[in-house]
């Protein structure tokens, strides 16, 4: 497995000491920030000529690019919805002696770079040309969400005075690199030229689809540190302040950016300025020091809660604290409007839409770090857009509600059929986050309430999907595409058939709880469920007696079956080095397909099941998908394959650090990046939550001396500890509560930790 490190490891920090100009997109990917509410990959401030992704987007903000295929057929989806890069608000242009400072161009010296996790702050220093020392910071608020702001400074190094330009500026000219034929996707929309302010907001362009159109404002004041001349300068879609210094030999110019952006998502267009300058005139009122260490404190009470420290091993230490800070940058719950896309900020891929990632992989992690209204968000942004599943269904001439691929709305947006109308699992993934909130939490108000409204319709989705086959006298589903999407238009995929009929139990079982009058609201008759109770009863499942395994789908055992190591170290990655058409009949898996089906249900296979079937499956898996390690992880952990189980974490916990994938220059693997804490609280520690009980089976990785994490349960707040001399369960808040520990039942509570040694 070949990787690419470009910043040193450090426990809380991403360091580097060296531009990297020929991985400038890696390093800008690496170095994103977000608050949830708007995001920016690493760029700098100055101008930088050289190759590099320029890239700003806002939660919520996308277009709907038509679909131009000469295929087209009945049910393909009209647009295909993205993300789109929004203004560059960061921008400071610095000239010295009348010469533009480029970091590309220009000689730099004593280059630093560190992206902060502990604090949540981008921070660089260089020298340029040998004259002068460039000092910046910037942060995107997490008290205030419309806010960033950027502190920097230039030094004269020099025995001579120099004249010093800092002009900051709004520039709106953005463009998407995967729009087609380079169109543009924003118009001016209104600017406005004061003291200390200027504003430029821009609106996306009108589309033929009936979606609304989007209007983002910028509103820009600056604090200098000493007298300078301003002057202003604008061009279309392009609003700057000019400062002009003059510098004294060891002399320091600078200013103090503040930017506030509004969006037509929030309030109405003519808000939009004079809400900003509120939020503007606030921060600079209330000084860039006070709101830094406001911000500062707010990171350190997330990371009171959602930190794993891990003794032994700094790489893997870095590695979790990258993807939890990356994570909580992308998402914190406060809008249930929105969602975690693949990319969260920090890249156009996937068109910054919701994948089914965010039930499979990110809800348990949010389950155990944050509140759990946060989740409850997530399981409403789906309730919120049901009516587009049904679209969706519609669409296909079936019953019921079909959750998207890729969505903003609830409209499904993306236009590869073998992904978007086959691979249809994902449905099932909606209502699998239903059931693992439900049961982690105890709370069964959402699932009563709301939730019963999706899984009725996602049930009678599938109870459509189906179709009876009389020559074996079982249901059976054609035509889909599985979690292994290097294998399309497949028959009988094992893992879509156990989750469909997965979920009409769970429907049912549901049901049960739900008060009649909210049955008869819904339409639910007898004879439909059971239609759904005969579909569980005579569900195909493929399975070969002689090799003990679940097929992953009915001729997947006709292929050349054959390990990846079989593979010559140049077909690697097979999607960057294969036609499509040789991985399609290749015995290669992407991602975990079967496995991720016993990931979901361990409660319902055995030992020897899972081992069977990890045996079978995993030599012959590239993980070419960012989710499929931490599948692996927890597996191997459980079938104590402790080697293989650190290998997959590894693979996890610095997919984008070491760039294993080699693709990150495109964007971080966000959603994905839950996969480290998976493979060490469900892997590692053996978390479990099977039939409302809580249980733990940890074991302590060779290479590490200690690990230690919390989590939320049940309105209580545990720590977990395992090192060498054992495993201590600590209750730090909340009522007693009895757990599970290797596998023995245990009451722990509030007055003593619960202490035992490491099982064998």
């Amino acid at each position: 497995m070949s990787y690419k490190r470009i910043f040193d490891t450090d426990a809380w920090k991403l360091c580097t000491n060296v531009l990297h100009k020929e991985d400038m997109r890696l390093q800008e990917s690496l170095t994103s920030i977000g608050n949830g509410y708007m995001g920016l990959r690493g760029n700098f401030e100055e101008s930088y000529s050289g190759d590099h992704h320029q890239g700003t987007y806002i939660a919520g903000v996308w277009f709907p690019d038509k679909t131009k295929v000469g295929w087209w057929k009945n049910g393909y989806p009209h647009y295909f919805g993205k993300v789109i890069n929004a203004m560059n608000f960061i921008g400071i242009r610095v000239l010295v002696n009348g010469q533009e400072v480029d970091l590309y161009r220009d000689k730099v010296t004593d280059f630093y770079q560190e992206l902060d996790m502990k604090e949540g702050i981008l921070r660089r220093s260089f020298t340029v040309n040998g004259q002068v020392r460039i000092e910046t910071e910037r942060f995107l608020s997490i008290t205030v969400l419309e806010l960033c702001l950027i502190d920097y400074r230039v030094t004269n190094l020099t025995n001579k005075p120099l004249n010093v330009e800092l002009i900051p500026y709004l520039d709106g000219n953005t463009r998407n690199e995967d729009a087609n034929y380079d169109e543009t996707f924003w118009l001016e929309a209104e600017r406005k030229t004061g003291d200390p302010f200027v504003s430029l907001a821009a609106i996306t362009k009108d589309n033929p689809f009936g979606i609304e159109r989007f209007t983002v404002n910028a509103t820009m004041g600056m604090i200098t540190d000493h007298s300078s001349s301003k002057t202003s300068e604008e061009a279309v879609l392009y609003m700057a302040l000019r400062n002009e210094y003059n510098v004294l030999p060891g002399a320091t110019a600078g200013l103090q950016k503040f930017v506030a952006v509004t969006t037509s998502r929030d309030m109405d267009e003519e808000q939009l300025i004079p809400a900003a300058e509120r939020i503007a005139g606030y921060a600079m009122e209330k000084g860039y020091q006070q709101l830094k260490q406001e911000h500062i404190d707010a990171w350190e009470k997330r990371w009171e809660k959602s930190d794993i420290e891990i003794a032994g091993d700094i790489e893997a230490q870095q590695g979790i604290r990258f993807n939890i800070f990356q994570l909580f940058s992308t998402y914190y719950g406060h809008d249930e409007r929105l969602n975690i896309g693949p990319k969260g900020f920090t890249g156009e891929k996937y068109g910054g839409a919701t994948y089914w990632d965010t039930e499979a992989y990110a809800v348990p992690m949010y389950l155990a770090l944050a509140d759990k209204s946060i989740t409850e968000n997530l399981l409403r942004y789906r309730y919120n857009q049901l009516d587009g599943a049904r679209h969706n269904a519609k669409q296909q001439g079936l019953k019921g509600a079909l959750y998207p691929m890729v969505t903003f709305t609830g409209v499904e947006c993306h236009n590869e059929w073998e992904i978007t109308f086959e691979e249809i699992h994902r449905n099932g993934a909606i209502a699998y986050a239903i059931y693992n909130y439900t049961n982690y939490t105890g709370d069964d108000s959402y699932l009563i309430n709301e939730g019963i409204e999706v899984l009725v319709e996602i049930s009678r989705f599938w109870a459509d999907r189906v179709h009876f086959s009389k020559r074996t006298n079982q249901y059976m589903i054609h035509g889909v595409t599985g979690p292994n999407e290097y294998e399309n238009n497949v028959n009988n995929n094992w893992y879509t058939n156990t989750i469909a009929a997965w979920v009409l139990k769970y429907t049912l079982s549901s049901l049960l709880k739900v008060p009649e009058a909210r049955k008869q609201e819904l339409g639910v008759a007898e004879v439909e469920l059971a239609k759904w109770q005969d579909i569980i009863e005579q569900m195909y499942f493929p399975y070969d007696e002689e090799l003990g395994v679940f097929v992953q789908h009915d001729t997947f055992l006709d292929k050349d079956l054959r390990p990846v190591s079989s593979l010559k170290k140049e077909d690697l990655p097979l999607n960057q080095k294969w036609s499509w058409d040789k991985i399609l009949r290749s015995p290669f898996i992407k991602q975990a397909d079967v496995l991720q089906g016993i990931y979901f249900f361990g409660d319902q296979f055995t030992l020897v099941e899972k081992e069977r079937n990890f045996e079978f499956y995993e030599p012959m898996t590239v993980h070419e998908s960012s989710l499929s390690p931490s599948i692996h992880a927890v597996l191997a952990a459980e079938l104590k394959m402790e080697e293989k189980a650190v290998e997959m974490y590894k693979r996890t916990a610095r997919l984008d650090l070491d760039n294993y994938n080699n693709d990150t220059e495109d964007g971080l693997h966000i959603t994905s990046m839950t996969g480290s804490w998976l493979a060490i609280v469900q892997g590692f520690a053996g978390m479990r939550t099977y039939n409302g009980t809580l249980s733990f089976s940890p074991f302590l990785p060779k290479c590490w001396n200690r690990y230690s994490f919390h989590i939320n349960y049940q309105d209580r707040l545990l720590n977990i500890s395992v090192e060498e001399a054992g495993v201590k369960i600590a209750l730090l808040s909340g009522k007693p509560l009895t757990i599970e520990l290797y596998g023995k039942e245990t009451l722990i509570t509030s007055d003593e930790p619960l202490v035992t040694q490491i099982a064998s």
